[in-house]
């Protein structure tokens, strides 16, 4: 499955264009929440949460993402990443390596179109509450921008998949870890640590877009959920 253009001047028109919808904020911003789906499908809205760092000095970035083709518990980092871009610098990092990750290698291109020079690629297998705890008190104290990456409920029709998304909403939101079971989403364990960071710094998510995949090839029988966040 082709998630984005191959081309590097096809990839460079998408995301300009998928960049230039314009969301004003007046804080200061420390991470995101973003979709992973194909650039045809969530691209849109991760465009726009993703236009907010434009402005941003520090052009480091950690990404969080679920693992989607294996299982493990803890985290584990991409190896290696090269997109039409370019490839990415690596940090010196002591994670056990994974080849591939879409929910993570779908937000690079963004960040490469805005000047990010150095990515931290994170896969995040199976961790608990504590582990959470721990993961965001040690990024708390790393000075780069924050990705967190998940889509939400996957292949329920159209009018319950509003209803569903909306409740996972509120408790990002609310960060009402206590309702955490609650999120269908397949990045429950990035968007567990995303909550303990913004609980230990005091950040607030907000909504940036909704949508769903009817909304944009108007099959609603069997959808799949996208939200951007700031924080």
């Amino acid at each position: 499955m082709e998630w984005y253009p191959s081309d590097r001047k096809e990839l460079t028109k998408v995301l300009d264009y998928l960049l230039s919808k314009k969301v004003r904020i007046q804080k200061e911003i420390h991470g995101l929440v973003v979709p992973h789906a194909g650039y045809q499908y969530s691209g849109a809205i991760a465009g726009k949460a993703f236009a907010l760092l434009k402005d941003y000095k520090i052009k480091k970035a950690i990404i969080f993402g679920p693992s989607h083709r294996v299982e493990f518990r803890g985290m584990r980092a991409i190896a290696e990443i090269e997109t039409p871009l370019g490839k990415i610098k690596i940090p010196g990092n002591d994670f056990q390596k994974i080849d591939y990750e879409h929910s993570v290698e779908n937000q690079v291109p963004f960040l490469q179109k805005l000047g990010f020079r150095e990515i931290l690629p994170l896969v995040v297998g199976d961790i608990d509450d504590g582990d959470a705890k721990k993961i965001a008190k040690k990024i708390s104290e790393i000075d780069s921008i924050h990705i967190f990456s998940t889509d939400l409920s996957h292949f329920l029709p159209y009018e319950e998949a509003n209803k569903k998304d909306k409740e996972s909403i509120k408790i990002i939101e609310n960060l009402d870890i206590g309702n955490f079971k609650n999120i269908d989403a397949c990045g429950k364990f990035p968007l567990l640590i995303m909550m303990h960071l913004c609980k230990l710094k005091k950040y607030k998510p907000k909504l940036i877009e909704y949508k769903n995949s009817g909304d944009i090839t108007g099959d609603k029988s069997s959808v799949v959920g996208y939200a951007g966040f700031w924080f």
